[in-house]
């Protein structure tokens, strides 16, 4: 609600952003986007009367296919009577898990182990507590300054989708291309897990950088205290037997687990 005060941000405008974080994860799982990141897992569940059910889990649940902005205009503002932030632009409250496996090319190729990125850099920066969803608009630029490139050379970003309105902000303040940004929706779409989400975001762009057979893509969030993080990844396609060295010369082998129930 302070962002949205403070920089404009429209109760409307998030609405519409929102619809469109669902409207692009829909589509994503309709055709099988995610699959390549989820691992199916196994496991227990109780019905409404009680009854123990065996159930695999395979994909995010709180993707809602039928969200219109007529829908998401129906909901309550979640923190003031006059605010514009509500359940419906805003971030799912979600369970989740996601892994990460980060080390040596030495290493991976001692192993037999499939590399599939590089991480390159990242920057932590400040903000106000008070506003600390515009973090990723202050991490962004020192994370791509740090690797010698320009936001423009980022083929792909995901942004974590705290609340519509730090999310549009960040993506105006630094002029981003919002094709680029969250191509299979985000977090307003598919939950926001504390704790699991910057592995899952590591998991989304890999994947999603070789769907698009692109390189070079960031990952970005917020965080409570008044901070903003972003790290940036090149991606490592199989076949190649070389790759680009942006700055910093660690490597690492990710296998990503993903589990939303």
């Amino acid at each position: 609600e302070n962002v949205a005060t403070q920089f404009g941000v429209s109760r409307q405008k998030q609405d519409q952003f929102a619809l469109r974080s669902h409207q692009k994860a829909s589509y994503a799982q309709k055709n099988g986007l995610f699959k390549e990141e989820i691992l199916p897992v196994k496991t227990k569940v109780k019905d409404a009367k009680g009854n123990v059910l065996e159930v695999i889990v395979s994909e995010d649940d709180g993707i809602r296919h039928d969200a219109t902005l007529q829908s998401l205009g129906s909901l309550k503002p979640a923190f003031k009577p006059d605010g514009a932030s509500t359940a419906g632009n805003s971030s799912q409250v979600s369970d989740g898990a996601a892994a990460v496996l980060l080390m040596k090319r030495k290493k991976a190729t001692e192993l037999g182990l499939p590399i599939i990125g590089k991480f390159i850099t990242s920057a932590v920066v400040g903000v106000p507590p008070s506003i600390m969803g515009v973090g990723p608009a202050y991490a962004i630029p020192e994370a791509v300054k740090k690797a010698g490139i320009t936001i423009n050379d980022l083929d792909v970003v995901e942004l974590n989708e705290a609340f519509a309105s730090q999310a549009l902000y960040c993506i105006e303040k630094l002029g981003l291309d919002p094709n680029r940004v969250n191509p299979k929706g985000g977090a307003i779409a598919f939950g926001h897990p504390l704790g699991c989400t910057g592995a899952r975001l590591v998991s989304t762009l890999l994947t999603e950088l070789k769907r698009q057979n692109k390189r070079v893509g960031a990952i970005s969030m917020c965080m409570g205290t008044g901070m903003g993080m972003c790290a940036g990844f090149h991606c490592q396609p199989l076949s190649f037997a070389s790759f680009i060295v942006l700055v910093e010369p660690f490597t690492f082998l990710t296998w990503v687990l993903q589990l939303f129930l």
